[in-house]
């Protein structure tokens, strides 16, 4: 084992030892990290900007001290005083390797931009906001009448529309004398309707009839990523989507291990809050660009977000969701003010949290329950939304039951050797020919297939640069088709399988994807390790899916939704290949997409579901997969390709997979694990 420094890379989680000066750059060229410079490492262009972490990362392995990195320089500190540098903030090409150190590269360090898949999915959404427009004409005042503007104009608002018991913030007093005479006496009035904690509320003044409208944000707030709609209320459209990578993931890719980070590290809890607000404000800058309008007219905001996402970002310390019980600060649905989060969008908006339903199924899985209504289901419906925490809900119109999986980061390309997020370049489809065992692909940003003449023309800007979630999801089930990966998720050797493409890799076999070597390129294969990566985040899943079927007293269920990115991106054959679903029709598995964005749409555009979804989730009985003896036993099962001991009849009908098993116990062979003979 090497005695030079580690060097942790997120989000990709690429990493690598190198010696005591190496320039974090020179360490992300050679690990493949995707890290941009253009100046030759002169710290001219400030492309390579990075965030160092310091402390502990039990994730990693690695305690972070402060002298991990060479000390700020004066070419660090020129560019900064000339152009500016974020608090923080490294250059790569400057910052030298002293110590074990964790390295996160922003969004807008990265060559091939990441690419957040929440899309906004077409719905059919009854439009009733919670913020709307009143134009009143209000009372001139006069020496008889000695009441202030604003008695008079909540007057009005009673008389003209029967709105009761208006208040208004500071801000409001202190622009509406100047209002009112400009449009002399008459003006458009943003009410927000209030709610069973609060009063309706004046929330903006236009002199005169305002024919404009008002924003709202719906924004799904996961580990990996933000995605956020931004909404016309008074239409329902989506004027503009966009999302982030969220930056806490240089603090961890999984929730427990930021749980981990702020237990461990004195105040971890309010960096991490820190990071986490930053992040948003950015995407609100952005998406509100996008969309063409000023933030200032976003008066209404919906998050959904997982328990631990949740605390982290309304700044409690999630050290209670490390452990048993796993007790939430609070389960309800919060109202606030944006204030309150430091959000750059109007002073007054509002901001609804959907209600969490236990420990570890959050907000999130609310917002799926509601986008897709299992409780009002004839059929029995199994509804997966997939990320580093899987959330898993199950149910008809008799019940609906809740449960969380720890999946990993596995699905999103993270931990494996080759991964990497959504991103231009990467891997999503793969076939393997039958005959020669050698695989084709398509990768993001181009339709064509590796196999086509025209394919490397069409992928000239980014080139092949790794494998994404659903790429190596796809990857593995094709292996085990093709009897390159046997059901106990081990590669053969070349003259087991048949492919010229499989190679001795140490003890075991790896299988060679692209050699793009030649061209500059990266070399991607598949290796036993990534395997058994891909293995674990399946059978998390699927031990969590079988735990709340044996509650609800089944073998089957009618149909499956897939939620998430992960849902619109993957084949369900595949899925089912792997075994990370129960055996079901195909034509009964279908994408929701984003499920938990569409949710909080929905509770943004009609304020009415809001409280269906807080009785929806008193509601759902939640299983808790830590304490129940049976999910162990459903894992180990699971862990084979599909599963050791469920039939999937429905699957072995449709395909037909290969019965080999590679570890026989003989020899010293390369592809077959630990084959020593017992003496």
């Amino acid at each position: 084992m090497s005695n030079d420094p580690l060097v942790v890379f997120t989000p990709s989680g690429k990493r690598g030892h190198f010696p005591k000066g190496t320039p974090i750059l020179t360490a992300a060229r050679q690990l493949g990290v995707d890290l941009d410079s253009v100046c030759g490492g002169r710290g001219i262009c400030s492309k390579c900007q990075v965030s160092p972490g310091y402390g502990q990362f039990p994730k990693h392995g690695v305690t972070v001290n402060d002298d991990a990195l060479s000390e700020w320089n004066s070419v660090e500190q020129r560019y900064k005083d000339k152009r500016g540098l974020l608090d923080g903030r490294r250059l790569g090409c400057q910052a030298q390797v002293q110590g074990d150190v964790v390295i996160d590269v922003p969004a807008e360090s990265q060559v091939h931009k990441q690419v957040v898949r929440k899309r906004a999915e077409a719905r059919d959404i009854v439009l009733n906001p919670s913020t709307k427009l009143f134009y009143v004409e209000v009372q001139e005042p006069d020496m008889h009448d000695p009441s202030g503007d604003l008695e008079r104009l909540t007057d009005a608002l009673r008389e003209q529309w029967q709105l009761v018991n208006v208040k208004a913030d500071l801000q409001i007093l202190q622009t509406i004398q100047k209002t009112l005479r400009k449009g002399e006496w008459k003006v458009t009035v943003a009410v927000h309707l209030g709610d069973d904690e609060n009063p309706p509320r004046i929330m903006h003044l236009w002199p005169g009839f305002y024919e404009g409208t008002l924003y709202g944000l719906a924004v799904d707030l996961g580990s990996t990523t933000i995605a956020a709609h931004l909404c016309d209320l008074q239409t329902g459209e989506v004027v503009a989507s966009s999302g982030v990578m969220n930056p806490q993931i240089r603090f961890g890719e999984d929730l427990m291990s930021r749980v981990s980070y702020s237990m461990m590290n004195e105040g971890g809890a309010q960096e991490m809050t820190r990071a986490v607000r930053a992040g948003m404000n950015t995407l609100f800058d952005d998406i509100c660009t996008e969309g063409g309008i000023d933030k200032s007219m976003v008066v209404d905001a919906v998050f959904v977000c997982n328990p631990v996402m949740h605390h982290l970002f309304l700044g409690i310390d999630p050290f209670e969701l490390g452990q048993a019980p796993f007790a939430l600060a609070t389960s309800n649905a919060l109202r606030l003010r944006a204030v309150e989060l430091d959000l750059n969008i109007h002073p007054s908006a509002r901001v609804y949290f959907l209600p969490c339903i236990a420990g570890h199924v959050g907000a999130d899985a609310a917002a799926v329950a509601l986008s897709e209504a299992p409780d009002k289901s004839d059929d029995l419906v199994l509804v997966v939304d997939v990320g580093t925490n899987a959330e898993i809900l199950l149910g008809n119109r008799e019940k609906v039951l809740a449960c969380s999986s720890p999946t990993g980061p596995a699905f999103e390309g993270a931990q494996i050797s080759s991964g990497q997020r959504a991103a231009p370049g990467a891997i999503e489809r793969v076939e393997i020919d039958p005959s020669t065992k050698i695989a084709r692909f398509k990768v993001i940003g181009s339709d064509l297939w590796s196999d086509d003449p025209d394919f490397l023309n069409a992928i000239g800007a980014t080139g092949v640069t790794g494998i994404c979630g659903s790429g190596i999801i796809e990857m593995v089930a094709e292996m085990r088709i093709h009897g390159i990966v046997d059901a106990a998720g081990l590669i053969g050797t070349a003259d087991q399988t048949g492919s010229v493409n499989v190679f001795a890799d140490g003890r075991t076999s790896s299988y060679l994807v692209y050699d793009g070597t030649e061209s500059g390129g990266p070399r991607i294969t598949v290796t036993n390790r990534d395997i058994r990566e891909i293995q674990m985040a399946k059978a998390a899943l699927y031990s969590g899916a079988r735990l709340l079927m044996d509650k609800f007293g089944v073998d089957k269920v009618d149909r499956v939704v897939l939620a998430g990115a992960f849902g619109a991106h993957i084949s369900p054959k595949h899925a089912m290949i792997l075994g990370m679903i129960p055996d079901a029709p195909l034509d009964k598995v279908t994408s929701a997409g984003n499920a938990a964005g569409t949710g909080a749409r929905i509770a943004l555009l009609n304020s009415s579901t809001r409280a269906e979804i807080e009785e929806t989730v008193r509601n759902i009985h939640k299983v808790e997969t830590a304490i129940e003896p049976r999910f162990q036993e459903h894992f180990v099962n699971a862990s084979a390709i599909p599963n050791a001991v469920e039939p999937f009849p429905i699957l072995n009908s449709i395909v037909t997979l290969p019965t080999a098993m590679f570890n026989t116990g003989g020899g010293d062979g390369a592809g077959g694990g630990r084959r020593r003979r017992r003496g």
